[in-house]
């Protein structure tokens, strides 16, 4: 049996298997995106794939604090429309 990888929800701080959780990543140029591999390069944070904690990172701009970089707010309507269409699968 495979072992399956554990990551902590920056917002939550619940441990989840890594398939149930987003990786956002900010590479060394600053740019920040979501990693849908979990192979990109650069610092990697984990949401979990939840509306709630997704508006609740960006109220508190938990992402920005974290990674250290004003978050662009298209990467929020983009963890939004990932979880919205996870839901209506």
């Amino acid at each position: 049996m495979k072992k399956i990888p554990l990551r902590t929800c920056i917002v939550s701080k619940e441990k989840l298997s890594k398939y149930d959780l987003i990786r956002v990543v900010k590479n060394k140029d600053g740019n920040v995106s979501i990693d849908p591999t979990g192979k990109m390069n650069g610092r990697g944070v984990y949401l979990k794939k939840d509306l709630e904690i997704i508006k609740k990172a960006q109220a508190k701009k938990i992402l920005d604090k974290v990674l250290e970089i004003n978050v662009p707010l298209n990467i929020y309507e983009e963890l939004t429309n990932l979880v919205g269409s996870e839901f209506n699968e």
